[in-house]
């Protein structure tokens, strides 16, 4: 992952709801939840959440199909494991596992 989309992505949680949303999805696994079910469980206007969904697929966060009449938010592991990996990768001069983090593959 570069600087800049590890900012881009950084910033886009750095957001109480879209962080509440962002471990939402990553609770549902990769299958995802319909809009609605998001703003049912997090109690959120649908403008609201059309808002903060946009921000997070924006970010590469969060990716978006539709099913039927549905739109369906799933998280978009690879960018999280890179943002991960990204933040991970000096650790301990290049020896992550020499402080107990655990090894991101992108």
């Amino acid at each position: 992952m570069e600087k800049i989309g590890a900012i881009a992505a950084l910033a886009a949680l750095a957001q109480e709801t879209r962080l509440d949303i962002f471990r939402l999805l990553i609770q549902a696994g990769p299958e995802g939840l319909p809009a609605g079910q998001i703003g049912e469980r997090l109690v959120l206007p649908a403008a609201t959440l059309s808002f903060h969904l946009n921000q997070l697929k924006q970010s590469g966060l969060i990716t978006c199909r539709r099913d039927g009449r549905s739109l369906i938010y799933a998280a978009a592991y690879g960018t999280m494991n890179d943002l991960l990996g990204f933040l991970t990768e000096n650790c301990c001069q290049g020896d992550p596992a020499a402080c107990g983090i655990r090894a991101f593959a992108g």
